[in-house]
């Protein structure tokens, strides 16, 4: 589906199925560099179950015309933009790593548009090391390596994918060198400068926090500290899963956000 938003155009993938605003929405949030493919299953379950779903590639990402966004304030005004031009009234949010901070401070702003949350590998702040930022910022090969060895765990290493045919760990950084040059420092640069304890007191939305005990991007202790901010938060915490647990573990992270 290729839509107009803000005077750009972008691609959502909507599970197979047309989008119809008459239905629940969902909208589902990639993390820092990657795009929809993180979702395949995710929107094909929700869409042949009910819902009406969108997965956009962010601006700048994917195949998604326009400028990379420089904030998590930004990307959250764009995701309320992408929910109203859809002719939908409300969504559920459901994110990923940077894709929780952009949920979150949507929310946050506007809590008309938003009927709950799904967090996945979510923190109240996610550090991003100078290292991995500056390798970013020249758009080296480096970046993409050390975010695909720390994000994926030990049964990705090991090519533990559910589906047959395919690598987990290849797919990350190719996903990763085919973004548009600086959407990887954008998105890491946003990340990096916000803080979602603020966001997070003001949500009033059912929430589900999705951890992954071996995360050493987002560790949990961030994630369970997240939780203790929102009041009507659900936890679940999957054992020995890394960061990339969408990609690891997806029939647990499917049942834990479609409960």
């Amino acid at each position: 589906m290729r839509i107009n938003v803000n005077g750009s155009e972008v691609f959502a993938a909507t599970g197979g199925k047309d989008f119809d605003p008459e239905k629940p929405a969902v909208v589902f949030l990639h993390g820092a560099g990657f795009d929809h493919s993180t979702w395949a299953l995710y929107t094909r379950w929700h869409a042949h179950n009910g819902f009406s779903v969108l997965a956009p590639d962010l601006p700048g990402h994917g195949l998604s015309g326009g400028k990379p966004l420089t904030s998590v304030g930004e990307l959250a005004d764009w995701v309320a933009a992408l929910v109203e031009v859809t002719g939908a009234k409300q969504a559920r949010l459901i994110g990923h790593s940077m894709g929780t901070l952009i949920a979150i401070e949507t929310a946050a702003r506007h809590p008309d548009k938003v009927t709950s949350l799904g967090l996945i590998a979510a923190a109240t702040s996610m550090p991003v090391s100078d290292e991995l930022l500056n390798a970013a910022k020249q758009n080296s090969p480096d970046a993409f390596a050390m975010m695909t060895i720390w994000g994926f765990g030990s049964r990705a290493v090991l090519g533990g994918c559910l589906s047959p045919g395919n690598w987990m760990m290849g797919k990350g950084v190719r996903v990763l060198e085919a973004n548009t040059p600086g959407a990887l420092f954008a998105d890491l640069s946003a990340t990096k400068a916000y803080d979602a304890t603020g966001a997070a007191a003001k949500i009033k939305v059912p929430v589900t926090i999705v951890l992954a005990e071996r995360d050493l991007m987002t560790p949990a202790k961030g994630g369970k500290a997240l939780a203790a901010l929102i009041p009507v938060a659900k936890l679940v915490i999957l054992a020995g899963a890394g960061h990339m647990l969408v990609a690891e573990r997806p029939d647990e992270v499917l049942k834990a956000i479609a409960a």
